[in-house]
């Protein structure tokens, strides 16, 4: 396939008969790729592209760069066969191949391999990225020039980033990350996992971002309740569908902050995850009337937080008013368990049963799960084992 590429690209004028302009290799499936990847040498360079004889009837004009799409995952420290020749072969044709890629992932490989091959992109191309690297600051920031240059990208998903304790002189660094969401006009959705260079900074990039988001996940990461305060702050926010804020724990933060939160995503908020956040009674209490009024939220988890059983019912009153609400996951109250932490499983079925009555009083369908924190099948943060409470209407008679 590439060797027919080469005699077209030798071409010095084409042909109107000739209409590629642009090929697209994405989804074609790993046998395909095993097709082309065979031999082990760069056997169809430029010494070896076909030449062809155009008759002169032909009406000519001059030849265009070829947009090849690409989606590319980078997951290995060496890249397989058919990515290392491909990868060549446009680096060898650069003035008349534009590589193009609109999803890209990083997974594990090397900075200077990742450098490589992203001069060969056209940055701009780029929609989606997701980069798994365990990363120091300064390796991010040696990253972050490229972000900056992809113009068009709308979803971002750092999945993790662990980036190392870092100094007061390193913080430069942080600047010359989050400024590079300034050039980033078109990002809708924004995944950031452990990303702990953001504690007492959210407010840096924050003030970088270029238009409204509809979904932001910040999690398993420490913020400041000034971060927070920023965050309620953001006109970048005000459009949310999305918000994911679990791991961040908010204990010791004021309990008017997330009802301000709440009260300015209201109209639009969708799906709101606050898993693992050690949210209180005094803080549920606090928020419950904006969350009320979440009129479009259709999903709702507050697993592994800290609250009663009274908080509890207080919550599913507060939401039984929301029309759009289908999931909800909530914590089993703390009376479930023994001080050090031990389930109470008589307790716990009691607590089902008592749910259960207060959505027969409601008198609205419903499901919701209640989870274990930890789990005591897999010992994971929180427990999805348990069977739902379900409520339905009593068919008319």
């Amino acid at each position: 396939m590439l060797e027919a590429l080469d005699a077209l690209l030798a071409q010095k004028v084409r042909s109107r008969r000739c209409k590629l302009r642009v090929l697209d290799l994405r989804n074609t499936g790993q046998n395909f790729w095993s097709m082309w990847s065979g031999a082990s040498s760069y056997g169809c360079s430029s010494s070896r592209m076909a030449q062809v004889t155009e008759p002169r009837s032909m009406t000519k004009q001059h030849l265009a760069p070829l947009k090849v799409f690409i989606d590319l995952c980078l997951k290995e420290k060496t890249l397989d066969n058919f990515l290392t020749y491909f990868l060549w072969w446009v680096e060898q044709r650069k003035s008349s191949i534009h590589l193009c890629c609109k999803k890209l992932k990083i997974i594990s490989m090397p900075m200077d391999n990742i450098v490589k091959i992203l001069s060969m992109v056209q940055l701009g191309c780029i929609q989606e990225m997701q980069v798994s690297c365990t990363w120091n600051l300064s390796t991010l920031a040696t990253f972050a020039p490229f972000l900056g240059e992809m113009c068009n990208l709308q979803r971002l998903v750092l999945f993790p980033i662990h980036v190392s304790a870092f100094k007061k002189q390193e913080e430069h660094h942080i600047v010359q990350i989050t400024s590079q969401f300034l050039k980033l006009g078109h990002l809708r959705d924004l995944h950031l996992e452990s990303p702990s260079f953001l504690e007492g900074h959210l407010d840096q990039m924050l003030r970088c971002l270029k238009s409204p988001l509809d979904s932001l996940s910040i999690i398993s990461c420490w913020l400041t309740e000034s971060d927070l305060t920023h965050l309620c702050q953001s006109p970048d926010v005000s459009q949310l569908k999305s918000l994911d804020l679990s791991g961040v724990t908010m204990t010791d933060f004021k309990p008017e902050l997330l009802q301000v939160l709440l009260e300015k995503v209201a109209a639009t908020m969708q799906e709101l995850d606050f898993d693992m956040c050690g949210i209180t009674d005094s803080q549920l209490e606090a928020f419950l009337p904006a969350l009320s009024r979440c009129s479009q939220l259709r999903s709702f988890s507050l697993c592994g937080n800290l609250l009663s059983t009274a908080g509890m019912e207080k919550l599913l009153r507060h939401t039984a008013v929301l029309p759009c609400l289908r999931q909800e996951r909530y914590p089993a109250p703390q009376e479930t368990y023994r001080p050090w932490g031990v389930l109470l499983e008589a307790r716990l079925a009691q607590l089902r049963a008592q749910l259960l009555e207060i959505l027969r009083d409601l008198g609205r369908p419903r499901i919701i799960w209640i989870s274990l924190s930890p789990c005591p099948r897999c010992d994971e943060a929180v427990c999805h084992h348990m069977e739902p409470i379900i409520y339905s209407c009593p068919a008319p008679a």
